[in-house]
């Protein structure tokens, strides 16, 4: 635990590159690229939905099914141009600018590699946690 809460030490991107070019299958890979979610102050339906009733978010409590998370990553890498996949998902209470999540995708070209950062983080958002967000007015 960190300060007391269960949010997770985030990873270095830098381990994770090095790793990901040991790996056999990175003589195959063009491009890697990584997403890094943060807790923001705006709410999200301001942000996706244009709704604002006046609230800023002051934190978040966040969860995840590892096993739908497995599947996800697993279907990620069905992909076409995909070759490598790995996902770092915290837990816990968050409180703004907390790291959320990170996926690295590495990938032969620049389009499949941007299709499957978009596949696999819009999947792990709408299937695989669960997001609450602690408003203040």
């Amino acid at each position: 635990m960190i300060n007391g809460k269960n949010k997770k030490q985030p990873p270095l991107m830098d381990e994770w590159l090095k790793e990901a070019k040991t790996d056999p299958a990175a003589l195959q890979v063009g491009m890697f690229l990584i997403h890094n979610g943060v807790v923001r102050q705006t709410p999200k339906a301001k942000v996706r939905q244009g709704l604002d009733d006046g609230s800023l978010v002051k934190g978040m409590s966040f969860a995840y099914d590892a096993a739908k998370v497995d599947a996800a990553i697993a279907e990620t890498y069905k992909m076409e141009g995909i070759f490598h996949v790995r996902v770092w998902l915290n837990e816990g209470q968050l409180e703004l600018g907390d790291d959320i999540m990170y996926v690295l995708i590495g990938g032969d070209i620049r389009p499949h590699v941007v299709d499957a950062l978009q596949f696999l983080v819009g999947k792990i958002k709408s299937e695989c946690v669960t997001e609450i967000e602690q408003k203040s007015n």
